[in-house]
């Protein structure tokens, strides 16, 4: 705990930006801190679980996980929507292997421990005689489970802020803008990378942008691109230019590109009938994994198969260049010849809020007494 302590101690997250550091680059590779990350950043913050759509009907589920914990949404013959970890409570073995589906009881596949889709113990086979076993008492582990536009979000922790309150200005800002929108694929990326050098490269401002990717710059007035700084997430607005970039200004359409970001892993792209979502799953202190998510208003016809399908492959190119470079700076957060950096007033206002959030919630875990150790249940 001391040397955990003695890391956190070293990034000040209450100097004005210009003042401001980085956080150090052994944050981005110490296996403790990426555990207690896991705990305290992933296990205690509002999470995008899947589409809503799946779990619209009674029996219909959903299976995730994030940050190694296995979870479960499903709908129940209520049509009450309800969350638990995707965890038998006899051997941990998972209740539900399927990404998506209907149900009508939850039964794990091990040994045939049975739930009901409210989660609680209704079948356990050869279990007469077990001293002091309380069925009651042995139902899947409960968490709290929200929705909010096309998509539900799972916290794992204790008295969670309402989502909508999580999540302000988000829902008042772009709310509208989602209920036209129809989800068309998903595309996932491994990156060898710390899941936050994915985030600090989305939020850098557009700093990299005329750098790394040259046909997303062709579209942007970077000239007017700017940052807002909310409580828990944060957008980047640029206007699009009317012309630019001939395969980037075909698919990238409208007045404005918002870049919003949801603490701690969730960026939302959004263009004038366009969304694509970007989730950062945490897989070690080293590696990472994307999952894009394309939405799009229009989805009909030849000619909007074909734009979604270019749309898609601009998406599939930037990601790339975005991969490349992140697994770069991983490499070099290992030189023994970097510790920290300075940010660019200018630009980098989102990045430092993220260090901020990220510091000050590692630090209140830690001194409330969360630790690396799984608790017992």
């Amino acid at each position: 705990m001391s040397a955990l302590r003695e890391l956190l101690v070293a990034f000040d997250p209450d100097l004005p930006l210009e003042r401001a550091r980085t956080i150090p680059a052994s944050w981005y590779r110490d296996a403790d801190l990426y555990t207690l990350e896991c705990r305290a950043i992933f296990g205690d913050s509002w999470q995008f679980a899947g589409r809503a759509a799946l779990v619209a009907e009674p029996g219909a589920f959903l299976t995730t996980e994030i940050a190694g914990d296995p979870l479960l949404v499903v709908r129940g013959e209520d049509g009450v929507l309800r969350a638990f970890a995707n965890v038998c409570r006899h051997r941990a073995a998972p209740v539900m292997t399927e990404p998506a589906g209907k149900a009508t009881r939850l039964r794990c596949r091990y040994h045939g421990w049975t739930y009901d889709l409210s989660g609680r113990l209704r079948g356990v086979p050869e279990f007469d005689g077990v001293a002091d076993f309380c069925r009651e008492d042995h139902g899947l582990i409960p968490m709290s489970v929200a929705e909010w536009g096309p998509f539900v979000w799972i916290h794992a922790g204790d008295r969670p802020s309402p989502l909508s309150e999580y999540l302000a200005p988000l829902p008042e800002r772009i709310g509208s803008e989602l209920s036209s929108l129809r989800f068309v694929n998903r595309r996932e990326y491994d990156l060898a990378c710390n899941w936050k050098v994915f985030v600090d490269n989305y939020l850098d401002g557009g700093y990299h942008v005329n750098t790394v990717h040259p046909g997303l710059a062709g579209v942007l007035d970077y000239t007017h691109y700017r940052s807002e700084v909310h409580t828990n997430c944060n957008v980047q607005l640029s206007p699009l230019k009317s012309s630019g970039a001939e395969d980037m200004s075909r698919v990238r359409t409208g007045e404005l590109a918002q870049y919003w970001w949801v603490a701690p892993n969730l960026m939302l792209n959004l263009y004038q009938g366009v969304l694509d979502t970007n989730l950062v799953l945490p897989l070690g202190s080293d590696r990472c994994r994307v999952v894009f998510d394309f939405w799009f208003a229009d989805t009909e016809g030849p000619a909007a198969e074909k734009f979604m399908h270019d749309s898609m492959a601009a998406a599939h190119q930037i990601q790339l260049e975005d991969v490349g470079i992140c697994e770069e700076v991983q490499r070099g957060l290992g030189s023994r010849r970097y510790d920290t950096g300075r940010f660019s007033v200018r630009r980098e206002r989102a990045g430092y809020h993220f260090h901020q959030l990220l510091a000050r919630r590692l630090r209140n875990a830690l001194d409330s007494g969360i630790s690396t150790a799984v608790p017992a249940q």
